[in-house]
């Protein structure tokens, strides 16, 4: 037996790990590597920076029928935070885990090739969980989008110094828009993909206050007042809508929680306020487009006021939820019923509704 051989053996011998990684030593140093240790190796090398991640993901988004993509990404010491948010096809529940697993895939019919190579072997989530420090589907329901969340430490996944520098696009031979010059960073993929799917997918790129001023403004041009008070609960609007749903800066800094951004109640008054506009999305700002009015923001909101229409004071509100507070237990007590919290009042344009939230029985 050859010193390679002997080793080899040893390791598959003693240690656990090898065993797990080797499935047959073929001698004259060489063995057949165990499916999940070669899907591991492939996941490795299929990411290479963060800019890899980010081209996966947006792919990811748009072979699940996505037409709207809103990446919000920041980076503190090292390392960098991605949240992609979708309005397409939403994972179910008991998958949110599974997708991360080598070879699983919705597109059991379709494989998508692109300028990228091929997508659809079930290998794109895999590989960004083996790269980055986490990956995970925040929240995602069918036919509601999703919001992915992918942080990456950069001392282990690398990615371009110059993250501020925007590409200047042009039109190529064939009269297509291409980016030129600039670094290969997150914005170039950004820009790269919107631009190959121009009349498929908006791509918004920002901080995580941008993308939820964006989010919410969006919303707010969707969303009709009629059409809100038929909803009890935000979870039944599509994800990217959520944000729209939100009638004071509280309601808004919880469901931008959900979505996976964390803000400041200073930061909700300000969006609210529409002191923070929504973004262009790249394609916008690589071509210098104008900003359609009607997603502009409004110069000034009455922080008091329910942009749905009827005014009422907070002192008001507070003191009429006390009040029916009072009135529900007499109800209660006869019903046995326990609240979760206060009186939930919403004020709409021709009514109030009030909502009791109440505990689940064990």
């Amino acid at each position: 037996m050859s010193d390679a051989n002997e080793l080899i053996s040893f390791i598959a011998s003693m240690s656990g790990e090898g065993n797990l990684r080797v499935e047959e030593n073929l001698g004259e140093g060489y063995v057949r590597l165990r499916v999940s240790e070669a899907e591991r190796r492939q996941a490795k090398h299929d990411i290479q920076h963060t800019e890899d991640i980010v081209i996966e993901m947006l792919r990811n988004a748009r072979d699940a029928g996505a037409s709207s993509i809103y990446v919000a990404t920041q980076k503190e010491e090292g390392v960098r935070t991605l949240l992609f948010l979708d309005d397409g096809s939403g994972v179910p529940e008991d998958m949110q885990c599974r997708i991360f697993d080598a070879r699983v895939t919705s597109k059991l019919e379709t494989m998508k090739m692109d300028r990228w190579g091929v997508h659809g072997r079930g290998m794109a989530l895999f590989s960004i969980k083996q790269n980055a420090r986490t990956a995970e589907v925040v929240t995602s329901d069918l036919g509601r989008g999703s919001v992915f969340r992918v942080v990456v430490d950069n001392s282990v996944l690398k990615e371009r110094a110059d993250q501020s520098t925007w590409p200047q696009a042009s039109k190529n031979d064939d009269g297509l828009f291409t980016c030129v010059r600039g670094p290969h960073n997150i914005i170039r993929t950004a820009c790269e993909f919107a631009l190959e799917e121009l009349h498929g997918c908006d791509v918004y790129l920002g901080s995580p206050t941008e993308i939820a001023s964006t989010l919410y403004n969006h919303a707010s041009h969707s969303l009709d007042a009629s059409r809100l008070l038929f909803f009890d609960d935000e979870r039944e609007l599509p994800i990217v809508e959520r944000l729209g749903y939100a009638a004071d800066a509280p309601d808004f800094i919880r469901i931008a929680s959900s979505l996976g951004i964390d803000i400041s109640e200073r930061t909700a008054h300000r969006i609210l306020a529409g002191s923070i506009g929504p973004l262009r999305s790249v394609t916008a700002r690589l071509l210098r487009e104008r900003l359609d009015p009607s997603e502009r923001a409004p110069k000034e909101i009455d922080l008091e006021r329910d942009r749905r229409g009827l005014k009422i004071s907070k002192d008001d509100l507070s003191r009429f939820s006390r009040a029916v507070e009072r009135d529900f237990n007499d109800l209660a007590e006869s019903y046995y019923l326990n609240l979760t919290g206060e009186p939930r009042i919403r004020v709409g344009k021709d009514r109030i509704t009030v909502t009791f939230e109440l505990a689940k029985e064990e």
